[in-house]
């Protein structure tokens, strides 16, 4: 029987780097799966940003255990040149790399080959930036707990670039003129997404006008995740974990709102609406 993983692909996770061979997998082979990769993207301050672009030469996912027959854990997943603008993939929106059929079993590792990333300034310069060991190396990204693979079923991985902590800014971000350029530390979020369900919502002031792009954050002691929504106070939080969570949402000029005891169910939507008062 075949299973379909899905991946999808945002901004945010701890990056290590190492080398290693690659097995493509044949889409016939009996005991497989289809692995299915998606790419979004984090919020980011985009005011001052026209385009963030990401290109991607190869994905690989590495089988737990003792991996292939021949002792290679990792399967190539795609190895063509695909490039991704991150500030058209925001607020619940992705795109998608390639199926490709994978054996059956539990997957702990995803690692992107990154060739190059630039990012376009509105009114100002092109900044080509330079990527850590990505090219060569690749970037490690933990699936922690593992991904299972089984026969029939459909899996989904999302892989969340954060734009705004991957690309870090140099000089002063508060006008085109005195940004100086930029550093690349890629910052990768990494969700089973069969354990997952999403939240969304409006956001409006008291008289019920909607709010262009509202900031709306998600906790668990710490901040698990965070959008900006679009010019309409519709926002989406993909890929959210099951679990009871704070959910925030703010605005220049507004105050803070925030609900504790939000409940997220794995493959469910949860709706959570907010209205702000002005300051």
């Amino acid at each position: 029987m075949m299973k379909k993983l899905f991946i999808s692909i945002s901004a945010a996770a701890v990056i290590l780097m190492f080398s290693a061979c690659s097995e493509r997998i044949s889409s016939d082979n009996s005991g497989n799966g289809k692995l299915v990769i998606k790419i979004t993207d984090a919020p980011f301050p985009i005011e001052f940003v026209d385009s963030a672009s990401v290109t991607i030469t190869k994905v690989e996912i590495r089988k737990a255990g003792d991996g292939m027959d021949d002792g290679n854990p990792f399967i190539v997943v795609s190895d063509d040149t695909m490039t991704f603008n991150l500030v058209e993939l925001r607020n619940g929106v992705f795109e998608s790399l390639p199926e490709i059929v994978i054996p059956q079993g539990d997957y702990d590792l995803v690692r992107l080959y990154v060739d190059e990333a630039s990012l376009k300034i509105k009114d100002g310069g092109l900044y080509t930036v330079k990527v850590p060991g990505g090219k060569h190396s690749g970037i490690k990204i933990f699936i922690y707990p593992a991904l299972s693979i089984a026969g029939g079923l459909t899996s989904e991985l999302l892989l969340d670039f954060d734009l705004s902590r991957s690309f870090v800014v140099q000089g002063n971000p508060m006008t085109p003129a005195g940004i100086k350029g930029f550093h690349f530390k890629p910052v990768i979020r990494v969700v089973n997404m069969s354990t997952a369900g999403r939240i969304e919502g409006m956001v409006t002031d008291t008289s019920k006008v909607k709010i262009k792009e509202p900031i709306v954050w998600i906790k668990q002691d710490t901040v698990v995740a965070t959008v900006i929504g679009d010019t309409l106070g519709h926002y989406v939080l993909l890929g959210v974990p099951a679990g009871t969570y704070s959910i925030f949402a703010t605005k220049e000029n507004y105050d803070t709102v925030n609900y504790d005891g939000l409940k997220v169910i794995a493959g469910n939507k949860t709706i959570r609406n907010f209205a702000l008062t002005k300051d």
